[in-house]
């Protein structure tokens, strides 16, 4: 693969530019559906609270991550941008963030290599290669790499923002040993972020997913959800609503509560993985369906993962040992036979809803990505007040959050008279002020 120094007039690498006048039509349409990003391009387009900031992302190259690009761009940034999964670039998306004139590189179906070239093609702008002084990032593997691999550019980064629980434990660790350099904000833990695109984002993108890639019929099957987080509580209401019946395997005794209480069965996965006929991994945990689990399932059981990684799945032993027998169905779809029973496994062990469809709808995600512009607003603008730490936003910021998405559904707020706000202790308007947060 062709280094920095050999492509650094490189403006973009997408699958297909032609693909641009498509992706175009789908943006507008997502904005329609995104009202939190639109909101903060009319609020701030005055102000450029971004000039100066060289944001590098990576995350899911989206339709509706064009509309967090273009929104970081109205507001004053210059920004690049890579994919941090092999399979959730939409190319239409790609190319038309690309023919709009931002470095872009991401397509479906890239390799490994590929992969890290992509991300480490937007550690630098221009022909001038000016470097990143911002990071965005779902997963951290972006910040990995300017960490482990460039550490000479951390000292003109003025922060990062994380966008997912995985990349967020990779923070926290950093944190903990010491190894943090620069000041962090956890978009993940937001609760306009955890609670609604964890949550109700799954509820619509997983069985959307398992249709498009297999045709099943989802109502009467026996489904089991491995974990139930938000990202679980989601990926179980996803397939409730389908019809399936849904057993819960959990470690935690609070969240098997929930399960419990949300009438669904817990029970350990070696006891329940041979009656499944879909199986969903959502713990963000490695190796949790291993060769015990795939020697128990039955003929023709479907396996699939939606936590970020492609480690909850053993796909390691499973390719060692019956990689002989897959059987490319068709991109992202295979089916592998392990002791003469078939076993279909999707997108490879990666996320499912983007790799076999087209993942949150793009309202819940504005929801998160109004998150994340708020975090790079900050960061950007305060850096000074941070410490090398991981920090949330203020609960105030997650009601303004909110509030930019309820007309868009017909929400009407009550309000406090003066008695009742004085008898609860807060303002009239509520604990959220519209102008709290000003640049």
């Amino acid at each position: 693969m062709d280094n920095l120094t050999a492509n650094e007039v490189m403006k973009y690498k997408v699958k297909d530019i032609g693909l641009a006048e498509w992706g175009r039509k789908e943006i507008m349409l997502a904005e329609a559906e995104m009202p939190g990003l639109m909101a903060l391009r009319d609020e701030y387009a005055k102000t450029q609270p971004l000039h100066g900031a060289r944001i590098a992302g990576c995350l899911h190259m989206t339709i509706q991550t064009a509309v967090l690009i273009e929104t970081l761009t109205a507001l004053g940034a210059e920004v690049t941008w890579s994919s941090c999964n092999i399979f959730s670039t939409q190319d239409h998306a790609a190319a038309a963030v690309a023919a709009a004139g931002i470095p872009v590189y991401a397509w479906k179906g890239m390799n490994e290599e590929e992969f890290d070239w992509c991300i480490e093609q937007t550690l630098f702008f221009g022909n001038d290669r000016k470097p990143l002084n911002m990071i965005l990032d779902d997963g951290g593997d972006l910040t990995n790499m300017v960490l482990d691999r460039y550490p000479e550019l951390v000292k003109g980064i003025r922060g990062i923002s994380e966008e997912t629980t995985t990349g967020v434990h990779r923070l926290y660790e950093r944190m903990a040993n010491g190894g943090l350099p620069l000041p962090c904000i956890n978009v993940n833990d937001s609760v306009t972020k955890s609670k609604f695109d964890n949550k109700y984002g799954c509820r619509e993108s997983l069985v959307d997913a398992i249709r498009r890639a297999t045709d099943v019929m989802i109502a009467g099957k026996v489904a089991v959800v491995v974990g139930y987080g938000d990202v679980g509580k989601g990926s179980a209401e996803s397939l409730t609503g389908a019809g399936a019946r849904v057993i819960v395997t959990e470690i935690d005794p609070i969240c098997a509560l929930q399960a419990a209480m949300n009438g669904h069965e817990v029970k350990k996965l070696e006891n329940c993985i041979g009656e499944a006929d879909i199986v969903v991994t959502a713990t963000g945990n490695s190796r949790v369906v291993g060769e015990t689990h795939f020697r128990k399932m039955k003929d023709k059981t479907i396996v699939c993962n939606i936590g970020h990684f492609d480690t909850e799945i053993d796909m390691a032993w499973l390719n060692k040992n019956y990689g002989h027998t897959k059987d490319v169905i068709k991109p992202q779809v295979d089916k592998y036979n392990i002791d003469g029973k078939d076993i279909i496994v999707l997108a490879e062990g990666r996320l499912v809803n983007l790799g076999c469809a087209m993942g949150h709808p793009s309202f819940v995600m504005s929801n998160s990505f109004t998150n994340q512009t708020l975090a790079q607003i900050e960061l950007w603008n305060n850096t000074h007040n941070y410490e090398n730490k991981v920090y949330v936003l203020p609960k105030t910021l997650d009601e303004k959050v909110a509030r930019l998405h309820l007309a868009k559904i017909g929400v009407e707020l009550d309000e406090l008279n003066d008695e009742q706000a004085k008898y609860i202790g807060v303002k009239k308007e509520g604990p959220f002020k519209p102008d709290y947060y000003r640049y």
